[in-house]
C-alpha cells in the first residue's frame, strides 16, 4: 500500500464496502494469456446501462492505473471524446467550421460525456475482484470509500488554450504525487450521451447503437509528461494497454458485439433487459454495438473465430463479410505475424449510420455494406481487409495517431494494397475503363498525384493545411512510399522489414524513427535520407527523359588520323598496317544518347533502360542526386527508346508521362501507360467529385 492510500485510510470516517458479501452474478473472466502481452498500464472495470429513450449510457468504472515511468505524476488526464459534440465551440466543431452533420437546435443530435463523481479508492487492486465494481455501482454516493476528487477536476486545453469551451480533456489533481512503479484505483461515475445520428465514429440511429470512445479514458503518461490531446477533426486516438471487464445492460431483444470475448451467457434481468459481460486483455480501447436487428454469421480462419453482425436488410452479404474477414486474417498472419486474440467481430452499421462505418477497434471493427455493387467489385473486401489490418498497426503496434498518423494509416494502406493485389489480382476492385485497371493501388496513387499537398508526411494531425492534405499524408503518400521501398528492396527483404517491425514493437508505442531503424537494420542500407525527405519536406519525386537522339558518327579526323571516303561517303579507316589492311572499310557507327533529369526535389536512385533497334537493352544506374545526367553510346545500331524506372518500381513518381522517350511506338509499354494516364489526368481534372471518393476508406 503506498503513501497515498495510507493517508486516505487514516482520514476515512466511513465504512469500507469491500468486505460486504455479494453473490457473483457472472463467472470469473477467463485468463486469455498466461503471460501478459503488454505492460497493462490502464485497466478498466465498467458497468454501463443503455437508456434507449434518451440515447444515454449510465456508467460506473474502476480505473486501475500504474505509473510506468521514472518520474512522479501529480495529476491524471482523461479523454472525454464525446464532449466534441456537446457544443458548437469545441475544438472538433471549430475545425469543422461549425458544420453539424444531421444536427438540429434541440438536444437530440448532440452528444456529451459528464463525469459525475471521481473517488480515489483506498487500495489499488492489482488482481481485481470483479464483485467490487458491482458493489460500488450500487452503493449510495455518501457511502463510497475513498477520497472524493470531484472538486479537483478541471478542463484543460493542451493544444489550443484559446478553445476555452472545449471539454474533451479533463484534468484531476492527486492529493500526493504517485511515484514510479506505484498504482492507484479510481472510481468514476459518468453519463455519456450518444449523438443521433452517429457522428465521427460513434452514436445512435433509431434502434442501432454504436459506442466508440464512450467512457472516461486516460491519456498516455511518459517521461515527457502527459500525452492527452484535445479531440481534433482529423485526429484519431492514442492510449495505453490494459485489461477490460465490461458489463453492458441493454434491451432483452438486442444482440451485442464488443471488444474481447463474451463471458458466460447474458444475464436476464427483471426489467426486460439483459446484461452482457465481455473480457479483453492487452488492448488499448473498448467499443461495443447493440441492435435488435442484427443477424449473426460466423466462421473461422487459422484458429481465429469470426463473428459478423449484419443488419437484417443486409443479410445477403453476410457470408461475403465472413469470407473477406477470413482472407484478412490469413494474409496478415502469414505476412506479418501472429494475431494472438481468439476472435474478431465485424459490425455492419444500419442505414443512416454510415458515420460509424469503416472504423477499427481492438478485436472489433465496423465495415459498411456497398449497395448495388456486384461481387466482382471488391470494395466490401477492401474495407474489411483495411479495417482488420488496423488490429495490427494500431491495435497491437500502438503508435500515436494524434502525432504520427502514417505509422498506422500509411502502413495499413501499404498492407491492404499488397493483399488486395495478391488475392484479387491487378483488377482486384473489378473496374476497367478503356483498358485501364482501377484497383486499390491505382486509387491511392491517383489521390497522391492529383491532390498535391504542401505538407510533409510527419505532422500532428490538426496541423495539416486541410483534411485532404491530412488524408494524403496519413494514407496515400506513405502507402505509395512504402510500395516504392518494397519494389526497391525486393519482396523478401521488405517482408522481413515488416515482420521485424511488428514483432519488435507490438504492444509498445513506436515512433517513426523506430520504423526507419528497422528498415536500415534489415536491409543493411541507410534509408534515413529517403524517409527524412518524406517526413520533413513536401518534396515530390519526378524523373524524366528530356532528350533522345541518334546521329551519324563522324570518325576521328585531324592531324593525328588518316582517313578517306568511299563513293557513298562512308569513312575508310587508315589503320596501322601492322594490324589491318588499308582496304578495311569501317562499318557505319551511330552516336546515340539521352538526358535524364530530376524535375522534382525528392532524390532517390533510379534505373534507366536504353533499347536499341537490334533488341539490345542496356540498364544504367544513377544516384539521382544531380539535376541531370547524360548517357552516350557509340554503336552500329540506333537507339530506339530510353526509359527511367523501366519496371515502374518507383510508384511515387508523380508523372509517368515523362518517364520515356522513343523513336518508334511500342505496342505495349510505357507509351501506352502514358496515354492512359494522360486520359485519366484530364478526366479526373474535369470530375473533381470523383476525387472525393478516394478517401472513403480513410478511418
Amino acid at each position: 500500500m503506498n503513501v497515498i492510500h495510507q493517508k486516505i485510510l487514516k482520514s476515512l470516517a466511513i465504512p469500507l464496502l469491500f468486505s460486504l458479501p455479494l453473490a457473483a452474478q457472472f463467472p470469473a473472466p477467463p485468463q486469455l494469456f498466461a503471460n501478459p502481452l503488454s505492460p497493462r498500464i490502464a485497466n478498466y472495470d465498467i458497468v454501463v446501462r443503455l437508456d434507449t429513450e434518451n440515447n444515454l449510457l449510465r456508467g460506473k468504472e474502476i480505473l486501475t492505473w500504474k505509473n510506468s515511468t521514472s518520474i512522479d505524476v501529480s495529476e491524471l488526464q482523461f479523454h472525454l471524446y464525446l464532449n466534441a459534440f456537446r457544443n458548437s465551440e469545441s475544438t472538433f466543431m471549430l475545425e469543422k467550421g461549425r458544420r453539424f452533420r444531421g444536427f438540429s437546435d434541440d438536444e437530440k443530435g448532440w452528444g456529451y460525456s459528464n463525469v459525475n463523481r471521481m473517488v480515489l479508492l483506498p487500495a489499488a487492486k492489482s488482481a481485481r475482484d470483479i464483485r467490487m465494481i458491482h458493489r460500488l455501482a450500487n452503493a449510495p454516493a455518501n457511502a463510497l470509500p475513498g477520497l472524493d476528487l470531484t472538486a479537483a477536476m478541471t478542463f484543460i486545453h493542451p493544444d489550443n488554450p484559446a478553445d476555452i469551451h472545449d471539454k474533451t480533456v479533463l484534468q484531476v489533481r492527486l492529493p500526493q504525487p504517485l511515484g514510479p512503479g506505484q498504482s492507484l484505483s479510481l472510481f468514476i461515475d459518468f453519463t455519456a450521451k450518444l449523438p443521433e445520428p452517429p457522428y465521427a465514429r460513434t452514436g445512435a440511429k433509431d434502434e442501432f447503437y454504436f459506442a466508440g470512445q464512450w467512457f472516461p479514458k486516460t491519456g498516455v503518461f511518459t517521461n515527457a509528461g502527459w500525452n492527452c490531446h484535445q479531440f481534433h477533426t482529423n485526429s484519431e486516438f492514442f492510449a495505453d494497454f490494459g485489461v477490460y471487464n465490461v458489463w453492458m445492460t441493454v434491451p432483452a431483444e438486442n444482440l451485442v458485439g464488443a471488444t474481447g470475448v463474451r463471458v458466460g451467457e447474458p444475464q436476464i434481468n427483471d426489467d426486460g433487459t439483459t446484461t452482457h459481460f465481455y473480457h479483453a486483455e492487452d488492448v488499448h480501447d473498448f467499443a461495443w454495438s447493440t441492435s435488435p436487428d442484427f443477424e449473426e454469421f460466423t466462421g473461422k480462419s487459422q484458429d481465429v473465430d469470426i463473428r459478423v453482425l449484419m443488419q437484417k436488410d443486409h443479410v445477403a452479404q453476410g457470408i461475403r463479410h465472413v469470407e473477406a474477414t477470413k482472407v484478412a486474417v490469413a494474409y496478415f498472419q502469414d505476412l506479418f505475424g501472429d494475431y494472438p486474440y481468439p476472435n474478431i467481430t465485424v459490425i455492419d452499421p444500419r442505414r443512416g449510420a454510415s458515420e460509424v462505418g469503416g472504423m477499427e477497434y481492438p478485436t472489433l471493427f465496423t465495415a459498411g455494406t456497398a449497395y448495388g455493387l456486384p461481387e466482382s467489385i471488391h470494395w466490401v473486401e477492401l474495407e474489411i481487409i483495411h479495417e482488420f489490418g488496423h488490429n495490427y498497426w494500431q491495435g497491437m503496434v500502438a503508435s500515436n495517431e494524434f502525432e504520427e498518423a502514417w505509422l498506422d494509416e500509411g502502413i495499413n494502406t501499404y498492407s491492404d494494397m499488397m493483399i488486395m493485389n495478391r488475392q484479387y489480382g491487378p483488377r482486384g476492385d473489378g473496374i476497367n475503363f478503356l483498358d485501364f485497371d482501377v484497383n486499390d493501388f491505382q486509387m491511392r496513387r491517383l489521390e497522391y498525384i492529383f491532390r498535391p499537398t504542401s505538407d510533409p508526411m510527419l505532422r500532428k494531425a490538426w496541423e495539416f493545411a486541410s483534411s485532404g492534405s491530412y488524408a494524403i499524408n496519413a494514407y496515400s503518400k506513405p502507402g505509395i512510399l512504402l510500395t516504392s521501398l518494397h519494389n526497391y528492396l525486393g519482396e523478401e527483404t521488405m517482408q522481413r522489414v515488416m515482420r521485424t517491425y511488428f514483432e519488435r514493437w507490438k504492444f509498445k508505442h513506436p515512433h517513426s524513427q523506430d520504423f526507419v531503424n528497422i528498415v536500415n537494420e534489415v536491409s543493411g542500407q541507410n534509408f534515413n535520407d529517403f524517409f527524412n525527405q518524406a517526413f520533413y519536406t513536401p518534396a515530390a519525386l519526378d524523373y524524366a527523359i528530356t532528350r533522345l537522339y541518334n546521329r551519324r558518327h563522324v570518325r576521328e579526323i585531324g592531324i593525328d588520323f588518316e582517313f578517306s571516303t568511299d563513293s557513298s561517303g562512308v569513312l575508310i579507316a587508315k589503320p596501322d598496317t601492322a594490324s589491318r589492311s588499308d582496304s578495311t572499310i569501317a562499318p557505319p557507327l551511330f552516336e546515340s544518347g539521352f538526358t535524364v533529369r530530376r524535375k522534382g526535389d525528392f532524390k532517390f536512385p533510379v534505373e534507366i533502360e536504353a533499347v536499341f533497334e537490334n533488341g539490345e537493352a542496356i540498364r544504367e544506374q544513377w544516384d539521382g542526386k544531380d539535376l541531370w545526367k547524360k548517357f552516350r553510346y557509340l554503336k552500329p545500331v540506333k537507339i530506339v527508346s530510353a526509359t527511367v524506372d523501366p519496371d515502374s518500381k518507383m510508384v511515387m513518381d508523380i508523372n509517368y508521362t515523362n518517364n520515356s522517350r522513343t523513336f518508334a511506338p511500342k505496342s505495349l509499354g510505357v507509351n501506352k501507360l502514358s496515354a492512359q494516364w494522360l486520359f485519366w489526368t484530364q478526366f479526373l481534372m474535369d470530375q473533381p467529385e470523383i476525387l472525393n471518393l478516394l478517401t472513403i476508406f480513410s478511418p
